[in-house]
C-alpha cells in the first residue's frame, strides 16, 4: 500500500515540478517547473550523469519544446537562451514566479533514464527535472499528476508524501535537489507488498510479472537479507532510513540495479523470479537476491558512507574518485555474504559463487596492467565503455574489489589473537562511526585498520588496491579450511577467446592478451569458419577442411593434432591462420575442506 500522507499543508516550496504524461504512445513526459523566485538572469540545466552509473549520459538530448512565462505572458524566445550542451539561461523578471515547460522523450527501459508506454512509467529525476541554479538546497516539490487514458495505475516513489491519493499520484516533498534525484518515481499496474524489517516499513513494487510470480517468496527473503544487513550496521539499534522502497521491473531479458537513499530500481529477467506453486526456485532467482542484497547494503556503504569527492555531486561533469573498489567492491563481497548469513545460502552454495568471482578476475588479463584504484578513477571511460579490448586493458573494481575485501577479511581474521577475531565486519562498523556516516577517504580505511589489527595494513593496500600483483587468494582461502583444487578451463579460454556461436561459425568477440589466438593473428569481429588440422610430414597433402558449428569442434576436428589452420573471414576476406594448441590451461574449484573453519568464516553472525 502507498503510504498514508502527512498531514500537513503543503509549503509554498521555491521549486516546483508538476510531471504529467504528455503522450504514452510517443513516450513523452511533460514537465512544467514552477521558480517562486528567480534570479533576473536564471540558469537553469539537466545532469549529465546519476549517482552510482559513471557515465556521462548527456539526458538533456531527450528535452525538447522548453518555454518560459511569467504569469499569463510567454516570454520571447529571445529570452530563452541555450549556453550548452545541458545548461539554460532564461532574462526574466526577479519579481515574478517563472515558469517552466518542456517535454522529455523517454524510452529507455533500463534503472538509469526514463521510460515511458501504455504499461509503464518510470523516471529519475535527473533525466527529467532541471536544476535552478542558486537554490539546490531549496525545498523541492513534485506533483505527480494521474495519467489520462489508462486504468488501474498507481505510483511509488521514495519521496516523502504531502498530499497524495490511494493510488500514490500527488504531491510529495524533497528537502533538496539532491534528494529529489535520489527517489525514482515508479508507475504503473504493478504488483505491491510490504514488509516491516527491524521496525522499517519497506515496500516492494514488481512491474511486468506473470500472475504466476510468488510475490511472498520475495517478500520473506528480503525481508531477511534487509534484517541481516540493518543488524551488521546497527545491532539493535535502528538505522538511518525510515523506509524503504524496492522497485522491481521484470522483462524478458535484462539485469541490473541502482541504489538510492531510501530505495532502489531494479531489473531482472521474467523467468528468475520465483512461481508460486514450484518447488524449485529458478536458477537465476539467488543471482536476484544477490542483486537486491547488493543494492540494499548501498543504503549505508556509497549513499551515507561515500568517498570525500563525492561530498556535493556536480551533476554537470564527471566527478573522480579511487575508491570504488572499496564502495562497489566490498559491497560486492557482501552481497552474497549477507545471503549466507540470512540463511539464503548454505556453504557450498557461497563457494560456488565466490569461485565464480574468482575465475572472473583470474581470467582477466588486464588485471596485470591496471589496479583496481586507476579502474575506480577510469570508471568513466572504461568500464562503462566496455570494448573488444577491455579484459586486456582494465579489471571491474567490482570483482576485484570484492577480492581485496575477501583477502583483507580473511587475513584480519587469520591474525587475530582474540577469542572473537578481528573481521572486515569491524572495520566497517567502525568506518561507520568514525565519519559519521558521511565522507571517507582512504586513509580512514587504513587508519582504521591498523587500529583493530594492531598493525598497518599498508603494504596490503599498496600492493592489492595500488598495484597489480596477484593476490594471495589460495593461502588465505586454505587457512580458513576451502580447499582450491585445479580444473580445466574451457577452450575459449586455453585459446585466450571470448566468442559467440552462431550459425554461420564462430563469432570471436575478444582476443585475450598474450593468448594462442592472439599470436595466432586472430582479432575480434572475425568470423571463424572451418579448421583444416596439420599433419606433421604431410605439409604437401591436402587435407580436409572442416566447417565449425561451435567452439568445441575445433578438438573433434584437431583429433590427435596440436596446430590446426584456422579459416576465418574478416571483412570478407577469407585468411589462414596457423593456431597452436596450447595445453589445457586449469581454472579454480573452491571446495569445503574443514566444515567448522569454514563455518567460522560463513555462519551467521550470534
Amino acid at each position: 500500500m502507498p503510504k498514508p500522507p502527512v498531514k500537513t499543508r503543503t509549503p509554498a516550496a521555491a521549486i516546483h515540478y508538476r510531471v504529467e504524461v504528455a503522450n504514452l504512445h510517443a513516450h513523452l513526459f511533460r514537465v512544467t517547473l514552477t521558480v517562486a523566485k528567480p534570479l533576473s538572469l536564471q540558469r537553469v540545466a539537466l545532469p549529465v550523469w546519476i549517482p552510482g552509473s559513471y557515465l556521462v549520459r548527456e539526458f538533456s538530448k531527450n528535452l525538447q519544446g522548453l518555454k518560459a512565462r511569467q504569469g499569463t505572458r510567454a516570454l520571447p524566445a529571445g529570452q530563452v537562451s541555450q549556453l550548452d550542451k545541458c545548461s539554460w539561461q532564461i532574462r526574466c523578471n526577479a519579481d515574478r514566479p517563472l515558469v517552466l515547460t518542456y517535454e522529455v522523450y523517454a524510452n529507455d527501459n533500463s534503472v538509469r533514464t526514463a521510460s515511458l508506454d501504455a504499461t509503464r512509467g518510470f523516471f529519475n529525476g535527473s533525466s527529467l527535472c532541471l536544476q535552478v541554479e542558486g537554490q539546490e538546497r531549496a525545498p523541492h516539490l513534485l506533483e505527480l499528476v494521474t495519467p489520462a487514458g489508462v486504468s488501474g495505475w498507481a505510483a511509488a516513489t521514495g519521496l516523502s508524501p504531502l498530499k497524495v491519493n490511494k493510488q500514490g499520484f500527488g504531491t510529495y516533498l524533497a528537502a533538496d535537489y539532491d534528494e529529489l534525484v535520489d527517489c525514482p518515481v515508479e508507475m504503473g499496474a504493478f504488483w505491491s507488498g510490504s514488509f516491516v524489517a527491524c521496525g522499517v516499513p519497506h515496500r516492494f513494487v514488481v512491474a511486468g510479472a506473470t500472475s504466476g510470480f510468488d510475490g511472498e517468496r520475495l517478500l520473506a527473503d528480503t525481508r531477511k537479507i534487509c534484517e541481516a544487513q540493518i543488524r551488521f550496521w546497527h545491532g539493535s539499534k535502528k538505522p538511518p532510513h525510515k523506509n524503504y522502497l524496492f522497485m522491481l521491473n521484470a522483462v524478458d531479458d535484462g539485469y541490473g540495479g541502482l541504489e538510492h537513499r531510501n530505495s532502489t530500481a531494479l531489473i531482472c529477467k521474467r523467468q528468475d523470479l520465483p512461481r508460486v506453486g514450484s518447488s524449485k526456485l529458478p536458477e537465476g532467482y539467488t543471482t536476484l537476491r544477490g542483486l537486491i542484497s547488493h543494492e540494499y547494503f548501498h543504503t549505508w556503504n556509497v549513499k551515507r558512507l561515500r568517498p570525500a569527492e563525492f561530498s556535493r555531486y556536480a551533476y554537470d561533469s564527471e566527478n573522480y574518485t579511487e575508491l570504488l573498489w572499496f564502495f562497489e567492491g566490498f559491497t560486492s563481497y557482501y552481497d552474497d555474504l549477507i545471503l549466507r548469513r540470512a540463511g539464503l545460502l548454505d556453504d557450498a552454495s557461497y563457494l560456488k559463487l565466490l569461485n565464480k568471482t574468482i575465475n572472473q578476475v583470474m581470467q582477466t588479463p588486464g588485471r596485470l596492467v591496471q589496479s583496481v584504484a586507476q579502474a575506480s578513477f577510469d570508471a568513466w571511460v572504461k568500464y562503462y565503455r566496455q570494448d573488444e579490448n577491455t579484459p586486456n586493458a582494465t579489471v571491474s573494481y567490482y570483482t576485484k574489489g570484492a577480492l581485496v575485501a575477501l583477502c583483507l577479511d580473511l587475513s584480519l581474521r587469520a591474525e587475530s589473537k582474540a577469542a572473537v577475531p578481528v573481521t572486515l565486519d569491524d572495520v566497517m562498523r567502525r568506518l561507520w562511526v568514525r565519519c559519521r556516516g558521511g565522507m571517507m577517504t582512504e586513509a580512514d580505511f587504513a587508519e582504521v585498520l591498523q587500529e583493530l589489527s594492531g598493525r598497518s595494513y599498508a603494504p596490503e593496500i599498496a600492493s592489492w588496491v595500488h598495484g597489480t600483483s596477484e593476490l594471495p587468494l589460495r593461502d588465505l582461502l586454505q587457512r580458513h579450511g576451502v580447499g582450491v583444487l585445479d580444473e580445466p578451463s574451457q577452450l575459449a579460454q586455453t585459446l585466450g577467446l571470448r566468442v559467440q556461436d552462431g550459425a554461420g561459425g564462430v563469432q570471436i568477440k575478444t582476443v585475450l592478451r598474450n593468448g594462442a589466438a592472439e599470436n595466432a593473428g586472430f582479432a575480434a569481429g572475425d568470423e571463424w569458419l572451418a579448421v583444416e588440422p596439420v599433419i606433421p610430414g604431410k605439409s604437401k597433402t591436402p587435407v580436409d577442411a572442416w566447417r565449425l558449428a561451435k567452439l568445441e569442434d575445433v578438438t573433434l576436428y584437431a583429433g590427435p593434432h596440436k596446430k590446426v589452420v584456422a579459416i576465418v573471414a574478416r571483412d570478407k576476406r577469407l585468411l589462414r591462420l596457423e593456431l597452436s594448441l596450447p595445453p589445457t590451461e586449469n581454472t579454480w574449484r573452491l571446495v569445503s575442506r574443514d566444515s567448522t573453519l569454514v563455518s567460522r568464516w560463513l555462519a551467521p553472525a550470534a
